[in-house]
């Protein structure tokens, strides 16, 4: 290939040369006035979308990041950025875009300046939009690019390539691969740049004015930028063009030139600054949309369950469809489901975190597969909505929880956690007071809530509680009285013999070792001298942990009293003491209206003291209770009551009696409720004296 001569070579150098001071006053204010005085819209509408994806596609293929031989073979053409909607659009387009390409190279041949050449551009595109505007630049731009990458590339495999290259003086890339990598990495940072900030005011462009209007603060800020970011985008264009012109002709004398880089590179690091703004204040801007779309999402959901409605399946969908057509998984069957399976089903929303207790879990599977006692067909489907903190991170030991959870449960879950949009979020929170303890919400056929809160029945009265709606709850508990065998339910099948046949039974529990030692000493002499056989079981404490096993190791090697081998079974015990308290508040009743609110709330003020407690009874209702201190004493005594004990039949009335001097006016009662807190009542009357307590908060670890 030819040399340049030196006055050519000299020449083609001023056109580059006058790009370095295209950083001394673009930033004047006056320079922006003119560009801003250049822009008058005429109303015409690019749709930028499509020509930007055709010229991202000539770009990436002609810049490559290594400069290598083209492959004798032609690889597949995809046909995806060639559509209808381009070629229709460029029809219109075409002379434009041919017209600010010939301006570009010939102001840029012609050792222009840089600016005069960007404001001559902008004349040219008055009319047009900004993101227009810079698009039919970078298109411009991207003709003359691709052209004269497709005969750099092809010359030494195609003959036209290599005529033309010839005839345009084009240097051999290839000779000069390593001295040309310098160059070439700075236009492909540069390219990157200037696609990077035209996305972004195009984004901007395609904001819901529904949502953001162009005075909201953060979308007028950027409105400032934009003329700004165009400006330097279509300067970096003119840029891109002087240099692949300047190599047109100049061989390796101009090849080697380190200036350039840094112009390139220097060029490239504002634009990616003025990105950085940009992309900083749409993200601002899409957070602002992103909130007005979950308000009126969140409104829209509290109007649908005002509404009426002939089925389910609308709330259903608004809950959970909105991202995924089979936004559900067959836990059992592994396979997915659309809401369409749960058509006039009563649904049961179970709702909870990942930090599900293998107990609570297994207790409801329990429940559920009674319920339903192998039927194929089920009269109501359970539906799990697992809540995340979308705030952090989710890496793999959650999705391991989750997979692991849902692998366990028997019925639907939602496929996963992010299909739940911010406003159901928000809808469970606020409507439904989701505070980490798991719910179950449920819904007729209708998609009506008939029962904010089933779980508190289901672990009270199990399957019996079908078809779970608040009136069905009422009813279960207009049947019920205070008696052990509901206490006790089905926990301990044999003590509910022991029930049947009449025997007298003493419960106890608390974690206070030696009080336990104390109370089952004195209680066994009492039997004994009274002739009262007494079936002594260890109930243990709410949340089981080391120190109620610990308790239980020495019960049992001390062969102390009977117990519970099973966590579940005392956990279960304590969990429907406290779901009768939530369903009776549910309801609205207290100590003062419902004698059997006054007894579960003397057991859970019982679980809230440090010492121990015991209830004895013989047969279903004929029971006595205590605080620890005061049975013990009661027991102590015994010589000064025995006389009341004729009969076996006369023992429990007896130690009623004689605990009546025990309760004394001084007493501290604690009452340990978790979670929940937003539906408790501010005042809760004392079970003991009837005075209301006071509140307190208390943070518990569970892990003792």
């Amino acid at each position: 290939m030819a040399t340049s001569t030196p006055a050519a070579t000299a020449a083609k150098m001023h056109l580059i040369k006058g790009d370095r001071h295209l950083f001394a006053a673009a930033d004047d204010s006056a320079v922006m006035k003119q560009i801003v005085a250049t822009h008058s819209p005429d109303g015409r509408e690019v749709d930028t979308q499509p020509l930007l994806r055709l010229i991202e596609d000539i770009l990436q293929r002609a810049t490559p990041t290594v400069v290598t031989s083209p492959q004798a073979h032609l690889e597949h053409v995809e046909d995806k950025v060639h559509r209808a909607e381009v070629v229709g659009m460029l029809e219109a387009l075409a002379y434009t875009v041919h017209r600010i390409s010939c301006e570009i190279t010939c102001k840029c041949s012609g050792g222009g300046d840089a600016h005069a050449t960007t404001l001559a551009v902008f004349n040219s595109l008055s009319h047009y939009t900004w993101d227009a505007k810079v698009v039919i630049a970078l298109a411009a731009f991207a003709a003359s690019y691709g052209e004269f990458w497709l005969t750099a590339q092809l010359q030494t495999v195609n003959p036209l390539a290599r005529s033309v290259s010839i005839l345009k003086q084009l240097p051999d890339i290839l000779e000069h691969t390593d001295a040309l990598r310098p160059r070439f990495d700075a236009l492909n940072n540069l390219v990157k740049a200037m696609l990077d900030v035209t996305k972004c005011i195009i984004q901007f462009r395609e904001l819901p004015s529904e949502y953001v209007s162009p005075d909201t603060p953060d979308m007028a800020r950027a409105m400032a930028h934009i003329p700004t970011a165009v400006y330097w985008t279509i300067r970096g264009v003119i840029a891109c063009a002087s240099q692949i012109i300047a190599l047109i002709g100049l061989g390796h004398e101009y090849i080697s030139s380190t200036t350039e880089v840094w112009e390139l590179s220097s060029l490239a690091h504002k634009l990616n600054n003025i990105f950085g703004h940009l992309a900083k204040q749409l993200q601002l801007c899409l957070l602002y949309i992103a909130e007005r779309k979950q308000i009126e999402a969140y409104q829209t959901l509290v109007r649908l369950f005002d509404m009426p409605h002939i089925d389910n399946i609308r709330i259903l969908r608004a809950l959970m469809h909105s991202k995924d057509d089979l936004p559900l998984i067959n836990c059992a069957t592994k396979s997915r489901a659309s809401v369409d399976v749960l058509r006039r089903k009563i649904v049961m929303l179970f709702i909870s975190d990942l930090d599900i207790t293998h107990e609570e879990l297994f207790v409801l599977i329990q429940i559920y597969n009674d319920t339903h006692q192998g039927k194929v067909e089920r009269n109501y489907e359970v539906v799990w909505l697992p809540m995340v903190d979308r705030h952090a991170p989710w890496d793999a030991a959650k999705e391991e929880t989750f997979n692991r959870l849902a692998s366990n449960m028997p019925w639907y879950s939602l496929y996963h956690p992010s299909l739940l949009e911010p406003a159901v979020v928000k809808y469970i929170r606020e409507m439904w007071h989701f505070d980490k303890r798991p719910l179950l919400v449920v819904l007729d056929a209708q998609g009506k809530v008939v029962c904010p809160n089933a779980i508190h029945m289901m672990l009270i009265w199990g399957s019996l509680a079908f078809p779970f709606t608040s009136n069905r709850e009422e009813s279960l508990w207009k049947e019920e009285a205070w008696r052990l065998e509901f206490l006790l339910d089905e926990i301990d099948p044999v003590i509910l013999t022991w029930i049947q046949e009449g025997r007298h039974i003493c419960l106890y529990g608390g974690e206070d070792i030696e009080w336990i030692r104390r109370f089952t000493t004195v209680m066994r002499r009492v039997s004994t001298a009274a002739k009262v056989p007494i079936e002594m079981v260890y109930v243990g404490k709410s949340n089981p942990r080391d120190r109620v096993k610990k308790a239980i190791t020495v019960i049992a090697n001390e062969k102390l009293s009977g117990y519970w081998q099973d966590p579940v079974m005392v956990w279960f015990f304590w969990v429907r003491l406290e779901s009768m308290w939530y369903s009776k508040m549910q309801h609205g009743r207290t100590i003062e209206n419902d004698p059997i609110m006054q007894e579960v709330m003397t057991m859970l003020s019982f679980d809230g003291s440090d010492e121990g407690w015991a209830i004895v009874s013989r047969g279903s209702l004929d029971m006595v209770k205590a605080h620890g201190k005061k049975i013990v004493d009661c027991l102590n005594g015994f010589e000064q009551w025995k006389e009341t004990v004729a009969q076996p039949e006369d023992f429990v009335p007896a130690l009623k009696n004689a605990l009546v001097p025990y309760h004394t006016a001084e007493h501290c009662t604690r009452l340990i409720l978790p979670g929940d807190s937003g539906r408790i009542k501010e005042q809760v009357v004392c079970a003991e004296c009837k005075r209301p307590m006071d509140k307190f908060v208390l943070y518990r670890c569970c892990n003792d």
